[in-house]
């Protein structure tokens, strides 16, 4: 156990909004301990604005895939100085929090400098890349899982792993009752739409336009129908209202997926861990995620081991929101899918209920407070 005379130093990376926020909530946690603990490394504003002094804001190069390729060089020279500060500094603790491609590195420079690393938010192996796990044994000390399936699954695979809740349900309380809903008198022409194109420049610039296509096809359906975007941060909402069609009118919200949700009898999401948000506050979705077309078809459908691809269907084992992963280019199936939908307040109704449901086990922790406990139990 950690002693609480001592000043200790953690090194925290996060290299996208979402981990920027996790990691932000879990500075803030772990300040509010008797241990006096300072902390530094790569991330964003908010982990900047919750004390952390960082050698680098590396929230604006979150990228996926295949788009990352573009940051290869960014990232490799940024490596080579985290590896050269760990050496040269007297860290206690590091705490790698997602982006796997990136932080699997800042693990390995964690563990050729002798330091003790937790992974905070376990890389999903278990639905593709599973040949990693060897890797991750290698240099991971302790993993902090957001699924409730995870533990027993990395465990018997030899890792050290806890379930710890799931950081994008700890403002959401365990009360998920009221987020049920009555559908019946539902009117699918006074529809009010949730739009949800990711944090991430890559999500936007791929799937923003197309999302606003398939809003101005449901207006010309639904003449009434109301629809708000969700950016993750100014800079993401400018880029947003930028890139907005002429034909289409849009109110823009900050950093609410939960109320926007709420508020929205139906979503059209990124993939990614927004939609655990929506689900947790039962609001009927759909979910998307675009992808290079040759590449998917060379590596990604032969990678991918999971029968659904969106988390939401992953967890209830069935495709309970229709997911486009991946999209390419065509709207159609995408308008039909949400029409169809609409015009089925029982399927709704049930949506809504099953999406509760689902969530409900991974509120059941408070992840921020859960990891907090076990930074301070390793160090040292």
């Amino acid at each position: 156990m950690a002693e609480r005379d001592k000043t200790y130093c953690i090194f925290i990376s996060a290299a996208e909004p979402s981990a920027d926020a996790h990691c932000a909530s879990l500075i803030t946690t772990l300040k509010q301990t008797t241990y006096d603990i300072e902390f530094v490394g790569v991330g964003g504003p908010k982990m900047a604005s919750a004390g952390c002094k960082l050698l680098e804001n590396t929230v604006g190069r979150a990228a996926m895939i295949y788009k990352a390729f573009r940051h290869i060089a960014y990232f490799y020279k940024l490596i080579k100085r985290i590896s050269r500060f760990l050496k040269g500094s007297n860290i206690d603790l590091v705490i790698v929090c997602d982006s796997p491609s990136f932080n699997f590195h800042v693990a390995k420079a964690a563990k050729k400098a002798k330091i003790k690393t937790l992974f905070y938010v376990a890389p999903q192996l278990w639905g593709w890349a599973a040949w990693r796990i060897r890797k991750l044994r290698k240099y991971c000390d302790k993993l902090c899982c957001v699924l409730h399936f995870e533990q027993e699954w990395f465990s018997q695979r030899g890792l050290d792993a806890a379930f710890v809740g799931n950081p994008m349900l700890d403002e959401l309380g365990p009360d998920f009752a009221r987020y049920r809903r009555q559908y019946a008198a539902f009117e699918p022409k006074n529809a009010a739409f949730a739009l949800m194109p990711g944090s991430r420049a890559a999500e936007i610039d791929a799937l923003w336009v197309p999302m606003q296509k398939i809003a101005v096809r449901l207006k010309q359906k639904y003449p009434n129908a109301t629809f708000t975007a969700v950016a993750v941060d100014d800079q993401r909402q400018q880029v947003l209202r930028a890139a907005q069609l002429s034909d289409f009118e849009c109110g823009y919200t900050i950093g609410s997926v939960s109320d926007t949700a709420r508020a929205a009898d139906f979503a059209i999401v990124a993939s990614g861990s927004a939609t655990l948000q929506v689900t947790a506050v039962g609001c009927p979705m759909i979910i998307m995620y675009q992808s290079s077309r040759i590449l998917w078809h060379l590596l990604g459908r032969w990678l991918v081991k999971t029968k659904y691809l969106s988390l939401v269907n992953i967890l209830a084992g069935k495709e309970l929101v229709p997911e486009f992963m991946p999209y390419f280019s065509s709207i159609e199936p995408v308008v039909q899918s949400i029409e169809l939908l609409l015009e089925n307040s029982d399927k709704l109704a049930q949506i809504n209920g099953e999406l509760i449901k689902l969530a409900e086990p991974l509120a059941e922790k408070k992840a921020c407070e859960q990891v907090a406990e076990v930074a301070v139990k390793m160090l040292r």
